[in-house]
């Protein structure tokens, strides 16, 4: 009997174990995207395209469905030509869905000698990992919510991306049903709450932070906006989709008082905590992990601006 229960045991730490997300997968991805071969994705360019096709490549792996059509890769026109937002979908028991995105785009590269590439590791090749990374975790689970997984594209040439796949009709069987959208932007350093907490934009305009919170795992803490005056609500690729009236929201954990590496060449994977990183990617996972659509369906109030 003693055998018994310490083979149950064990295997039940094995399992447990298996859902978590290593930190050398999250190095190995926010590396990649980040890494000077990306010369720093800047939308248009041949690196571009290829950290789109890696995005897509990391969906494969986890097993998710089309958004529409026969890939994850969903063009749109800039300049001419033509160029990709990535989707992928996680089919859970309800056809309610959780969104998680963030943009795979930088600045690409200055005219200085020496380190003349912005490789964007913050900015926002952290935010891509954490959705991946979130992938990962539900790889061999089936979640209550449904989910998808949006990387966006041209964030910084004015939220092109998500501004063209909001309007996506092709994709409205999601938008009609999405009880809410999570999107990282800078989420590869201490906040300053410490580890294990972020914060997000917005937070005067829902209740979306207080129902996390409640059921957040681990001590996972989502805080208020320090920085409201900034309006950085209206400031990320989530404001594509307030004006659709989705709950949507940016979570970073970046002190916008001392990012010294904000757009300079010096945001590289040097200033990444992979080890704060790793707990808040596997925290959300089993916060969303406790999460339905009974317990979980954050509301607007009469504050934000559609």
């Amino acid at each position: 009997m003693k055998k018994l229960t310490y083979l149950t045991l064990s295997l039940f730490s094995v399992l447990s174990f298996a859902q978590e997300v290593s930190k050398t997968r999250i190095q190995t991805v926010l590396s990649t995207l980040a890494s000077d071969e990306m010369k720093g994705r800047e939308i248009g360019t041949a690196e571009n395209d290829n950290a789109a096709n890696y995005i897509a490549k990391l969906f494969k792996e986890n097993d998710l469905e089309y958004c529409t059509g026969n890939s994850y890769l969903i063009p749109f026109d800039y300049k001419g030509k033509t160029v990709y937002n990535v989707c992928g979908i996680k089919k859970g028991k309800t056809n309610q869905y959780l969104g998680f995105s963030g943009h795979f785009d930088h600045i690409g590269t200055s005219n200085k000698s020496g380190d003349n590439i912005y490789n964007g590791a913050d900015d926002d090749a952290s935010g891509i990992t954490t959705l991946v990374g979130i992938a990962d975790y539900f790889k061999k689970k089936k979640p209550e919510f449904s989910m998808v997984f949006m990387a966006f594209n041209g964030e910084e040439k004015g939220m092109l991306g998500s501004k063209a796949i909001s309007v996506d009709k092709n994709l409205d069987h999601i938008y009609n049903n999405m009880t809410a959208l999570f999107n990282f932007e800078m989420v590869a350093t201490e906040s300053q709450w410490g580890k294990n907490a972020m914060y997000m934009t917005g937070d005067e305009f829902s209740d979306l932070d207080e129902l996390f919170n409640t059921h957040a795992a681990n001590g996972l803490k989502i805080h208020a906006d320090p920085y409201a005056q900034q309006q950085l609500f209206y400031r990320s690729d989530n404001v594509s989709f307030v004006k659709k009236k989705i709950i949507a929201h940016s979570f970073s954990t970046v002190d916008m008082t001392k990012a010294t590496h904000y757009h300079h060449e010096n945001d590289d994977v040097n200033i990444v905590d992979f080890d704060n990183m790793t707990q808040i990617i596997n925290n959300f996972g089993k916060t969303l992990d406790q999460l339905n659509p009974k317990n979980f369906a954050p509301k607007y109030n009469d504050q934000v601006r559609f």
